[in-house]
């Protein structure tokens, strides 16, 4: 049904601006090779860990690969989406040509600066966060650029209606920087070191509230408004229900914000918090499903037409997708369930199902359907898309069942216990070992899903290589619209007819939905940070020393924090296995937070005193000649790299603008920092070790795990309340 319009009689005249459309679908394609690559390399060092090539081993390239795929695949995948369907939903070109041009080309500044950073150490170690204070910056500004862009082309629509797509691309562009600027938070410590204004606790809250609307706001609700506008098109035919639409957008949007706390289940987190995160995230599954079915049921009566259109192909395995990881995501967050997932490969399974099957094929069916339209000249081989395709499918499976495996497989073993009730594999190494044919397996579907995206290069160059010699540049024509008042009233008895009222004042629907994420938001993260109760202080627990803390910034520039977790669940396999569980009050002097979302090595927050520090030096310099079986990547240039002293003063003087406090110790950071690196030298010698190491970054990295976990000591008295999820 058409809305009804008020115009003016005359007729303006308008072009389109594809130029924009070509340039972010372009960028989308080569990101996806670049971010599969760093991804197939990373699945690679994981089954092989020769791979490793200096200091560009997992550590490192595994923030590269995740931000690649997220921010430079999806996101000028996003971008070519909206820059296409919304001015043609909208009957007018981009508000600017200029800001369109800007957004792009400072999007891929912002991908390159990543792209030289992450690799060399230069990282905040906040999962999906991870580009530092100058990078952010850039971002906020390439976002607000890119908002006024599209919310411009609103202003001089020449259609009053805004159709549901454009619903789901305003909550994004709304929520995102919402996320971003809150999230990123921080105090600079140099030009490209910063400190996250939030610590322990209220970190991880903060993080896992921006991490999982990352997920939704960008992942989720841009590609939902593709899905709105595209497969449509693709299918022709209309929407199969519009009051599921509405039902769809509004629910999702308010109840999404709720659910982060389901990634921090028994850890330091208030039980409340998680609880209240686990509530919604089940809540959730019946929104998405709402939307997959909307989708598929758009097909109603094109069915035939798929197994002919690779398009659609594309668009009905995504939608799939969709559904399958919107129905695993909530049975993830139910905290039984979570107790086996959390830390395993089963949660790279669910983030890869939906990064490769509901965004990656997404965006694939899309670029197909575009690339026509865009060169005007039919695409080059529809076998090529068609083996890409299948590539893509037989290799998404191939990863996904494979991950499966592993992550049930460790968390059963982790867990597992004989029967004189002691741990079955005390070991940590033996369930990496056992994971060894899966990480192979999961290889060869990367190489696959890979593949299929190199088909799609060579597509698209065949393409455009058959372009015309000049484009045509259709001129449109449309009325202008103005205001109405008639328009503002709804009909009695259509419960929908209010909601036409708000699809006419893109306003008044963009306060609404920025209330609803900002009044989700708020009810979590006003208690978690006001009510005091919810963490209490250790006072045995003290600031990290000079030293500590310039050891705690290695740890985060070789990117440790994705293999190992620094949080002891009370589970009885955990504290068997690592020591007393982590308490609230441990973790308010770290900025920011390091519990880990992965183990691919045993947890360390109870490392500290565990092994002498020439073990620690030996483990450093050659993982394997202390664990014979580790897959862990050698860092030998530790021991040789001169620790930067004249960074330690800043770094000090930067936490305590955060409120650590520090005492005397700011006014002497360096020299203290000297002092106890001399003293941890001679130790180290005196164990048989090599001599010279006081300069060393090893040896501020050994002070920092040697610290780690040793401000509480475990008393009978305290002996925890562990769940017995052994049984």
């Amino acid at each position: 049904m058409s809305e009804p319009a008020a115009t003016n009689g005359v007729l303006e005249r308008f072009r389109y601006d594809d130029a924009i459309v070509r340039k972010f679908t372009l960028a989308m394609l080569v990101w996806s090779v670049v971010g599969m690559l760093v991804g197939l390399l990373l699945a690679l060092q994981l089954a092989w860990p020769g791979a490793n090539m200096g200091f560009l081993h997992f550590g490192r390239l595994r923030p590269l690969h995740t931000n690649a795929v997220i921010f430079a695949f999806a996101g000028n995948a996003i971008f070519a989406g909206i820059y296409y369907s919304s001015q043609r939903l909208l009957k007018a070109r981009m508000f600017s040509d200029g800001i369109s041009n800007f957004h792009f080309w400072g999007w891929q500044a912002i991908i390159v600066s990543a792209a030289l950073t992450l690799p060399f150490g230069i990282t905040t170690g906040k999962e999906y966060a991870e580009l530092e204070w100058p990078i952010d910056i850039a971002i906020a500004v390439v976002w607000v650029a890119f908002a006024v862009n599209f919310f411009g082309t609103i202003a001089k629509r020449r259609e009053r209606h805004l159709y549901v797509a454009l619903w789901f691309y305003i909550a994004s562009i709304i929520t995102v920087a919402l996320l971003h600027i809150f999230n990123s938070l921080e105090v600079p410590a140099g030009p490209l070191k910063s400190y996250s204004l939030y610590a322990g606790v209220q970190d991880a809250f903060m993080q896992w509230w921006y991490g999982h609307n990352a997920v939704a706001f960008f992942l989720t609700t841009p590609f939902l408004g593709m899905m709105y506008y595209f497969m449509p098109k693709a299918a022709n035919r209309p929407v199969f229900s519009y009051r599921l639409s509405i039902l769809h957008f509004w629910s999702l949007v308010f109840i999404y914000m709720w659910a982060g706390p389901h990634h921090l289940h028994y850890t330091a987190l208030p039980e409340w918090a998680s609880t209240l995160g686990m509530v919604f995230s089940v809540m959730l599954w019946m929104p998405s499903w709402g939307g997959m079915i909307n989708g598929l049921l758009t097909l109603r009566g094109a069915w035939n037409k798929v197994a002919d259109d690779v398009v659609l192909k594309f668009f009905v395995v995504a939608v799939t997708f969709y559904g399958m990881s919107t129905f695993e995501g909530p049975m993830l967050s139910i905290k039984s369930v979570n107790a086996l997932s959390h830390y395993t490969d089963w949660t790279i399974a669910h983030v890869h199902s939906g990064a490769l099957g509901w965004n990656g094929f997404m965006s694939f069916g899309m670029m197909y359907w575009l690339l026509p339209r865009l060169f005007q000249t039919p695409l080059f081989s529809k076998k090529l898309a068609e083996l890409h395709f299948w590539l893509g499918t037989v290799g998404m499976l191939l990863y996904i069942v494979s991950m499966y495996t592993a992550g049930v497989t460790q968390g059963l073993m982790w867990r597992a216990f004989d029967d004189t009730g002691r741990l079955a594999y005390p070991d940590f190494v033996e369930t990496v070992v056992k994971l060894a044919p899966m990480y192979w397996v999961r290889v060869v579907g990367g190489l696959m899903y890979f593949s299929g995206a190199l088909l799609a290069c060579v597509n698209f160059y065949k393409t455009w290589a058959a372009r015309p010699a000049t484009y045509d540049d259709p001129v449109y024509e449309a009325p202008a619209l103005v205001a109405d008042p008639s328009l503002d009233s709804h009909k009695v008895g259509n419960w929908t007819a209010f909601h036409r009222v708000w699809e006419r004042k893109p306003l008044l629907f963009s306060i609404l939905a920025a209330l609803a994420v900002i009044t989700a938001s708020l009810f979590e993260i006003l208690p978690t940070f006001l009510i005091k109760s919810n963490i209490p202080t250790i006072a045995s627990v003290k600031p990290y020393t000079p030293l500590e803390l310039a050891g705690r910034e290695i740890y985060i520039a070789e990117g440790c924090y994705n293999c190992h977790s620094q949080m002891i669940r009370p589970i009885r396999a955990e504290t068997e296995r690592y020591g007393e569980y982590s308490k609230p009050g441990e973790f308010v002097y770290d900025h920011p937070f390091q519990w880990g979302s992965r183990r691919i090595g045993p947890d360390l927050h109870r490392v500290g005193g565990k092994y002498p520090s020439l073990w620690h030096v030996r483990h450093m310099q050659d993982p394997t000649s202390t664990t014979s079986r580790s897959i862990m990547p050698p860092f030998p240039w530790l021991l040789t790299d001169a620790l930067d002293y004249g960074h330690v003063q800043a770094n000090v003087d930067a936490m305590a603008m955060l409120g650590v406090p520090y005492g005397d110790a700011i006014n002497h950071a360096q020299e203290l920092a000297h002092a106890q690196a001399k003293a941890l030298a001679a130790d180290i010698k005196a164990q048989g070790g090599p001599d010279g190491l006081e300069d060393k970054k090893i040896i501020a990295l050994v002070a920092y795990l040697q610290r780690l976990g040793t401000d509480i000591k475990a008393k009978p008295a305290d002996a925890p309340k562990t769940v017995g999820l052994a049984k």
